[in-house]
């Protein structure tokens, strides 16, 4: 194949298993919000783990003694080009699906898209960061729930 335009690899991992289908369909909006976002992806790895697993992540990386749904870390080493690794705790995820009464689907895809977003610099340590981090998780939602009508 002599393709000169290389697809970002995307890749998923399971410490645990966890119900995920339309995987491709996922790593194709996840590409597109990069694009959308004018950020560069050239690889990310996604960790589906434990509440356990990333509540040591927590404490050795980042010095912080609680549970949390994700975890980002930026590992680019190249100006204007993506490197990451997302770590997702599936315990926190259907947890919080069920604490707001949303399909278990839809609340492992905003966890996805919203570790993509901070790959491309959104924060949400203010409300008014918070609330443009929530419309762009929204609207890459919608965006995914579109391609599989």
């Amino acid at each position: 194949m002599h393709n000169n335009k290389i697809s970002p690899l995307i890749q998923f991992h399971f410490l645990l298993p966890v119900s995920f289908t339309q995987r491709t369909l996922v790593k194709d909006v996840i590409r597109d919000l990069f694009k959308k976002e004018k950020t560069r992806l050239e690889t990310l790895q996604y960790i589906f783990c434990s509440d356990e697993y990333l509540l040591e992540i927590n404490k050795q990386h980042l010095q912080h003694n609680y549970y949390t749904d994700i975890i980002t870390f930026d590992l680019s080493d190249k100006p204007n080009a993506v490197t990451g690794e997302i770590y997702i705790s599936v315990d926190r995820v259907k947890d919080n699906a069920q604490t707001y009464k949303v399909p278990l689907k839809h609340e492992l895809l905003r966890v996805i898209f919203h570790g993509a977003l901070h790959l491309c610099g959104y924060k949400d340590k203010s409300e008014k960061d918070q609330a443009l981090m929530r419309k762009a998780e929204d609207k890459y939602l919608q965006y995914y729930l579109s391609k599989i009508k």
